[in-house]
């Protein structure tokens, strides 16, 4: 069986080693020239994306990418500690949180994929996709060539060219009404507290930021706009982007203005999108995992954590199915769930980044009962003590 897997990004290459160690061949297919390490901004992968990795023994690999995160502490716009949550799993030797640039991440996973001798193809954007009378499927790239495989796995993001294929009547990705930046500020370190994201609900933007074992802050800006269009994108330079980011945090209590002034832009005017409920997943040998099938607001902390578990559900599936349609069944089965709930648990979070005021005080109330007596580590086990069946687990053969 050989699979055609779309997009290289955290889905496509652990999809690939899962499928490799069910028995299963792959080709991952990548849009893009290879990334650079650096690139872009960070993510953090919860208890439950890197347990998944362990199926495809590479926890220890993803780890060695980042710094353990244990907990989000939020703060509101006057300096005020609103609440502290522990990023943790309580199962026996669940492995802490970690934080790592999503670039650097990825690149390793591909780079891992490779050298397990899965062939990775750069620069192929698929355009379309057929059916084959016999059940397979032939993939269309743009530059005129095709591919044949047994099933093709859309791991190509919320903007997914797979989605489109499968149902051209697909909802698309959602506009939050955040842009998103990212930047470090090197050697500002000893001035915070470590193994921590703080977030701040700003009064006009939402900031976060965590020093890292290295000595520097890494952090975020969610700023409430209208989409940004990539004519006002290519006109602002990146000390253009920073000055407006000064300026909305320039009345906060805090280190956000001072983190920005002094730091470097990484990642600049993202338009953040999320993906709700898409009825179809998958149609003949065609299915669509990760973002592609539903993209979570970053307030859930998930979005690559359910890409994982996707990946290696998948496999499994399809190593315990006797077709392709009964193993695609089976894995919507297991997994429309869990992924709706958090979509719909990141994108209620979303709606409270920057109310009025009024809002804030209401807010700041809500979340001080809501996280000392609602939202804790118990209540929230369902999402970061969540493992895989172990009864399925699979040995290469």
């Amino acid at each position: 069986m050989k699979a055609l897997i779309i997009g290289s990004g955290i889905a496509g290459p652990v999809t690939a080693m899962a499928l490799q160690r069910a028995g299963i061949g792959s080709t991952v297919y990548e849009a893009y020239p290879p990334i650079e390490p650096e690139a872009g901004s960070y993510l953090t992968i919860t208890p439950n994306g890197l347990e998944a990795l362990r199926h495809v023994e590479a926890l220890d690999l993803a780890m060695s990418a980042g710094f353990p995160t244990r907990r989000n502490v939020l703060w509101n716009q006057a300096g005020r500690r609103l609440a502290s949550l522990p990023l943790a799993s309580r199962l026996p030797d669940a492995p802490p949180a970690h934080t790592m640039k999503r670039s650097r991440l990825a690149l390793l996973l591909l780079e891992e994929a490779n050298r397990r001798g899965i062939e990775v193809a750069h620069g192929r954007r698929l355009i379309d996709a057929r059916i084959t009378s016999d059940g397979r499927v032939t993939a269309i790239f743009n530059d005129g060539g095709t591919a044949d495989g047994d099933l093709l796995v859309g791991c190509d993001g919320v903007h997914s060219a797979a989605r489109r294929i499968i149902d051209p009547t697909a909802p698309i990705g959602r506009y939050l009404g955040l842009t998103n930046f990212g930047g470090v500020t090197r050697g500002a370190a000893d001035a915070f507290e470590p193994e921590a994201w703080h977030l701040i609900f700003g009064s006009r933007a939402f900031f976060g930021y965590q020093a890292t074992p290295a000595g520097d802050v890494v952090w975020f800006a969610n700023v409430p706009r209208p989409l940004i269009a990539p004519d006002e994108r290519a006109a602002t330079s990146s000390d253009g982007w920073k000055q407006q980011l000064i300026e909305l945090f320039s009345n906060d209590v805090g280190p956000a203005a001072g983190l920005i002034e002094a730091g470097e832009l990484e990642l600049t005017a993202d338009n953040t999108h999320d993906l709700g409920h898409i009825p179809t997943w998958h149609r003949g040998p065609l299915i669509i995992i990760g973002d592609a099938a539903h993209a979570p607001a970053p307030t859930s902390g998930q979005g690559a954590s359910m890409a994982i578990e996707d990946g290696i559900v998948l496999a499994h599936a399809l190593r315990a199915g006797s077709t392709i349609p009964k193993a695609f069944k089976a894995y919507e089965e297991q997994r429309r769930e869990r992924v709706e709930k958090i979509v719909a648990w990141g994108a209620r979070g979303s709606g409270h980044k920057v109310p009025g005021p009024f809002g804030r005080f209401a807010r700041d109330v809500i979340l001080r009962l809501l996280f000392r007596y609602v939202i804790t580590d118990k209540s929230l086990g369902w999402m970061y003590d969540y493992r895989i069946n172990q009864s399925s687990s699979y040995q290469a053969r």
